[in-house]
C-alpha cells in the first residue's frame, strides 16, 4: 500500500510512510495520484486532491469541511442533535442583533471567536462594554450561555473507536478548560453518555479523527465542538495508539510492515 504524508509529527506511529513537505505537493503530482492514501493534508490542499486528483484522504472530508470553524460545526450539531447543544447565537453584529442577544443571556455569557483553538479565541462577556469590544475585532457574533460546569470533557476518537477520554478541570477562578490554558487532566468517572454522544457524533457526520469538547449539566451531554487536530497531551501513548487506530481506518494490516520492524518514515525536502 502506497501512502502519503503531509504531516510528519501525526503520522510517527504509522510505518512506511512517504512524507511530502504541502508546499511541494505540486512537485510530486504523480507519486500523489498514485498512492492509496494521503494523510494529513492542510485545508487548502484538500479540495485540489479530493476533487482535482480524486485521492482518498485521512481525516475525512467531512472532518475538514465541518472543524473549519465553529459555526459550520454548531449549524450540523443543531440539525442533529439539537438537545446537546447549549444555547447559541451565531449573528452579525448590528444593535439590534446585540440588544436581542444581551436579552437573551444575560451576563455573563461566552463568545467564541469562528477559527480558533487551545482555548484562544473564548473570552467572557461580563457587560456590555466588553461586548462592543468583542465585536469591534469579530465580524460574526458567536455567543453561547455560560453553562453551571468547572470542567468539560475531551473525548478523542479515531475511527470510530474512543482512544481517550478525560476532564479538563477549569483553574480556579477560570471559564476555560482547555489544557493549554491551564486546565488539569482528570480520567476518573467519565459519563457514558457523553461516549454515546461523541460516538453518535462521529458517525453520523462521518468525523474520522477529532477530539470532542462535551459538557455535563445535570446528567445531559453538551457539545461544544471538535477539533480535527487535537492535543495529545492526556493520551499516553498517544502516538502507538493513534498511529494503530489511523492504520485500521486505512485498512493497513500488519503484513504491510517490515518483517524487521517498522520502516523508516521516507522525507521529501
Amino acid at each position: 500500500m502506497k501512502i502519503i504524508t503531509f504531516d510528519v509529527f501525526r503520522t510517527l506511529g504509522i510505518p512506511g510512510v512517504r512524507y511530502i513537505k504541502p508546499e511541494r505537493m505540486y512537485d510530486h503530482l504523480e507519486e500523489i495520484r498514485q498512492a492509496d492514501w494521503l494523510l494529513f493534508p492542510e485545508y487548502w490542499q484538500v479540495n485540489a486532491l479530493v476533487y482535482g486528483l480524486g485521492a482518498r484522504i485521512f481525516p475525512s472530508l467531512a472532518s475538514y469541511h465541518l472543524g473549519h470553524d465553529k459555526v459550520q460545526q454548531t449549524r450540523a450539531f443543531l440539525a442533529l442533535c439539537p438537545e446537546h447543544v447549549p444555547p447559541t447565537e451565531i449573528r452579525g453584529t448590528s444593535r439590534a442583533v446585540l440588544d436581542r442577544v444581551e436579552a437573551r443571556f444575560g451576563y455573563p455569557f461566552i463568545a467564541k471567536r469562528i477559527k480558533s483553538a487551545m482555548g484562544e479565541g473564548v473570552r467572557l462577556i461580563a457587560s456590555r462594554r466588553d461586548l462592543d469590544d468583542h465585536v469591534a475585532e469579530e465580524p460574526v457574533l458567536y455567543a453561547q450561555a455560560r453553562l453551571p460546569i468547572d470542567r468539560d470533557l475531551r473525548i478523542v476518537l479515531v475511527g470510530g473507536e474512543v482512544i481517550d477520554a478525560y476532564w479538563r478541570v477549569t483553574p480556579l477562578e477560570g471559564y476555560r478548560a482547555n489544557v493549554s490554558q491551564g486546565g488539569r487532566i482528570d480520567h476518573a468517572a467519565i459519563p457514558e453518555a457523553a461516549i454515546d454522544l461523541a460516538r453518535r457524533l462521529a458517525r453520523e457526520l462521518d468525523i474520522d479523527h477529532a477530539g470532542f469538547d462535551i459538557a455535563m449539566v445535570d446528567g445531559q451531554p453538551y457539545v461544544f465542538e471538535f477539533n480535527r487536530l487535537f492535543g495529545n497531551q492526556g493520551i499516553a501513548d498517544s502516538s502507538r495508539r493513534i498511529g494503530a487506530a489511523i492504520r485500521r481506518v486505512i485498512g493497513l494490516d500488519d503484513d504491510d510492515r517490515d518483517p524487521d520492524g517498522e520502516p523508516p518514515l521516507q522525507l521529501t525536502a
